[in-house]
């Protein structure tokens, strides 16, 4: 039996962390459509349901929701200004997504988001305010989802690495009040993790890696949250 029942839309699917979420997903078995504007860094996977578009596109993004009973979302701004800029990519486009997501029924949404969102100040936010506008696509989410049947996680990693995954111990927290670093494998094993993983239904958390230690699972983390 499937760990998830219905199909996960993964937005973003072609970057460093979106393309270790399909691989995660298809690894389980789970019905996956992908979002992204070129299809060209999918090639690698087979029966992979596509769906091309940006996110600035509210008919693109109506019709990627449509059908799918949960989104992972790894999307993230890659320069500073223009269409894939912050204001559009990690505020406005997460926002408009999460509307057309609640509008189609679409029952759970897990966003990954970044450690030291809530500290404006922090150096990363000189990129384009990067880190206030994933907060503001963040408190969007916790506003739209988190009651009438509808669930979000909201997962908030440290520096992203691209080592492979189940290398590292792992810390959670809550508040971010924990910095460091962690592999992106890992990121999208916990994002998957999440969708049957009932102790993070509308949890917020970081996560960081720690010592190296071989890992069988990571579904030992989420359960400490």
């Amino acid at each position: 039996m499937k760990k998830f029942e219905g199909k996960v839309l993964v937005v973003g699917a072609t970057g460093r962390t979106g393309l270790w979420v399909v691989r995660r997903l298809q690894h389980y078995g789970i019905e996956v459509r992908a979002f992204a504007r070129k299809a060209d860094k999918l090639a690698e996977f087979r029966n992979l349901e596509v769906s091309l578009g940006k996110i600035q596109n509210t008919s693109a993004l109506r019709s990627a929701v449509s059908g799918c009973n949960a989104i992972i979302c790894t999307i993230g701004a890659s320069e500073l200004i223009g269409e894939a800029s912050p204001v559009q990519v990690d505020g406005d486009g997460i926002i408009r997504l999460v509307d057309i997501a609640r509008e189609n029924d679409v029952k759970k949404f897990i966003l990954v988001s970044s450690i030291a969102v809530t500290k404006p100040f922090h150096p990363l936010n000189l990129f384009g305010g990067v880190l206030s506008q994933k907060l503001r696509s963040e408190n969007h989410l916790r506003s739209i989802y988190g009651k009438d049947g509808f669930t979000y996680t909201v997962i908030r990693p440290g520096g992203l690495k691209d080592g492979e995954p189940f290398k590292y111990q792992l810390q959670t927290g809550k508040g971010d009040t924990i910095s460091g670093v962690i592999d992106r494998a890992d990121v999208a094993e916990l994002a998957v993790l999440s969708l049957w993983t009932k102790r993070v239904e509308n949890e917020t958390f970081e996560v960081i890696r720690t010592s190296p230690a071989e890992q069988k699972s990571l579904e030992i983390y989420l359960e400490k949250i």
